[in-house]
């Protein structure tokens, strides 16, 4: 069977759609539509059916997607290991991260990591802290940082950082002058949000469930400038980790009444092989746990 053809099966079952589907792997769609017909053909059963403008899978596609996902993870262990036999001259970093932490957290320390070991590449999907752990889960991502609130129980975890959530708020709002923020003042405001897969909407949805009230979403993106420039336009407001917004001058981070504070770690699927690269890198990144304690991060 055709490893090419599963990577390409995996990527239209995880997208529903042939075209971007298409785009994530950078081949054409009519090369990606001819594939699966070839496997379709090869083993003698529908794998997808058309509802709308989803491709969703068949029963039969569902039990395959099964099997695919454990022969390509196997095939990435074999690659793995091998490379492992010429030591970490050579390897690649796979890891899954939050936005708010790729973007204002991690690239430093990626910098670092390089000095240390030049050789290694690093690859960083951007998902959030449960998507991560599901992925984690289903060998879909060998590393990734997760939340340390209810995470699944399949994974080995290492706390490595504690932040605060904080109220993101325009200059000159009325709450801006507040020195901490109450969930029902903050729920009542329209908000500005991430999409609904994010932890960050888990935390929304604890404070209005404690306020007692649904929270007014008025706006949803994935991107953090953007739901910056929504926010300063005075469309509406947000919650973010304090270091997305500790350097933003223009923008006032209040906290919450009681705050709201949480734990991530680098976790792993427990009893899986971590590869020397990804060992490399826990190891590095737990090794600055001690700086993350000066800085009252953990």
């Amino acid at each position: 069977m055709d490893l090419r053809r599963l990577r390409f099966f995996t990527a239209v079952a995880e997208t529903e759609n042939f075209t971007r589907a298409a785009e994530r792997l950078h081949i054409a769609q009519p090369a990606l539509s001819v594939a699966i017909r070839q496997l379709e053909e090869e083993i003698g059963l529908s794998l997808f059916s058309r509802e709308g403008k989803k491709t969703l899978l068949t029963a039969e596609g569902k039990v395959f997607l099964e099997h695919a996902r454990r022969i390509l993870a196997a095939v990435r262990t074999a690659e793995t290991q091998m490379g492992e036999l010429r030591g970490l001259d050579q390897g690649e970093v796979r890891i899954g991260v939050p936005a708010q932490l790729g973007s204002y957290f991690f690239p430093a320390l990626f910098v670092a990591f390089k000095r240390r070991h030049p050789r290694l590449r690093c690859s960083v999907f951007e998902y959030g802290t449960r998507r991560i752990g599901e992925m984690l889960c289903e060998g879909l991502l060998e590393l990734g940082v997760v939340a340390l609130d209810n995470p699944p129980a399949e994974l080995e975890i290492h706390p490595f950082l504690e932040e605060e959530m904080v109220a993101c708020l325009p200059a000159g709002h009325p709450l801006a002058a507040k020195a901490a923020v109450s969930y029902g003042d903050f729920a009542a405001e329209p908000l500005v949000l991430f999409e609904k897969s994010y932890f960050h909407r888990e935390v929304i949805g604890q404070i209005s469930a404690h306020a007692g009230a649904a929270p007014n979403v008025v706006f949803e993106t994935n991107l953090i400038p953007l739901l910056k420039a929504m926010v300063r336009s005075g469309f509406g407001i947000t919650t973010l980790l304090r270091m997305v917004v500790e350097r933003d001058e223009d923008l006032v981070a209040i906290p919450f009444d009681p705050p709201i504070r949480f734990g991530l770690g680098i976790a792993w699927k427990r009893d899986s092989h971590l590869s020397l690269a990804n060992r490399a890198f826990v190891d590095f990144l737990l090794e600055q746990k001690a700086f993350f304690k000066r800085s009252g991060r953990i």
